[in-house]
């Protein structure tokens, strides 16, 4: 890979959950806070897309009688709420940064556009993108390949909570192999689980690499960018 500058990082809602089986938990966005300190003073540009599965998830919705686009909806203002304490807590730690959504609600947040998101990163702003794609069947990690295209970045990293991509459930089999890195193509053939297919094809079409890293280990979102065999590298040929 060539030298890494802009990064959007793809956080998950059950990521701030902490040890909780709901909501948000405040120790939690603490280190996130800390962490994103630590790689935006290294010199790194961030954006990032916060998923909403924490507070409501819209295809799980789905399975209990809700309509499918009214659930997603509903997830869309999840992630709002995730982005709003999430953007609260870097404030207060004097980390400039700015919240936009895919959707207009303001003035709980700002109405994203790709020209506004752009300058912000120029300005030393982090960006937190909500709200998904603004569109029902479309999940955030769809909306992570979008918004990193949109913006330029470098590199996806997804962080979850397995240290990159394995042959098989690393939970489930004690045999499963990691991989340091794989190209697009071989994740497709072993039916390797990466990110909704949307989101990969955007990335695999657009030559964007990803990098799936473990975002429970402190210290690692600043770590996988200078090593990135802590996680894996999803990469094109």
């Amino acid at each position: 890979m060539e030298k890494i500058k802009r990064v959007l990082l793809k956080l998950s809602g059950e990521a701030l959950m902490g040890e909780q089986d709901f909501g948000i938990d405040h120790d939690q966005l603490q280190r996130f806070s800390d962490e994103i300190r630590s790689l935006v003073n290294t010199g790194y540009e961030l954006s990032i897309v916060i998923g909403g599965g924490n507070i409501f998830r819209g295809l799980s919705g789905t399975e209990k009688g809700y309509d499918r686009v009214k659930g997603d909806q509903m997830g869309m203002l999840a992630t709002v709420i995730n982005g709003m304490a999430l953007a609260n807590t870097l404030q207060n730690e004097n980390i400039s940064c700015r919240l936009f959504t895919a959707i207009k609600i303001e003035p709980f947040t700002e109405y994203y556009t790709k020209e506004k998101a752009r300058d912000s990163l120029e300005n030393g702003c982090v960006n937190i993108f909500t709200a998904g794609t603004g569109n029902p069947y479309f999940t955030t990690d769809s909306a992570a390949a979008l918004r990193a295209l949109e913006t330029d970045s470098d590199v996806l990293l997804k962080g979850t909570r397995v240290d990159g991509v394995y042959s098989d459930d690393p939970e489930k089999n004690e045999n499963a192999r990691k991989y340091d890195k794989i190209d697009f193509e071989e994740v497709l053939n072993k039916k390797l689980n990466v990110m909704d297919m949307t989101a990969f094809a955007m990335c695999r079409d657009n030559k964007l690499p990803v990098i799936v890293f473990n975002i429970n280990k402190k210290g690692n979102l600043l770590k996988v960018l200078s090593d990135v065999s802590m996680g894996t590298l999803v990469y094109s040929k």
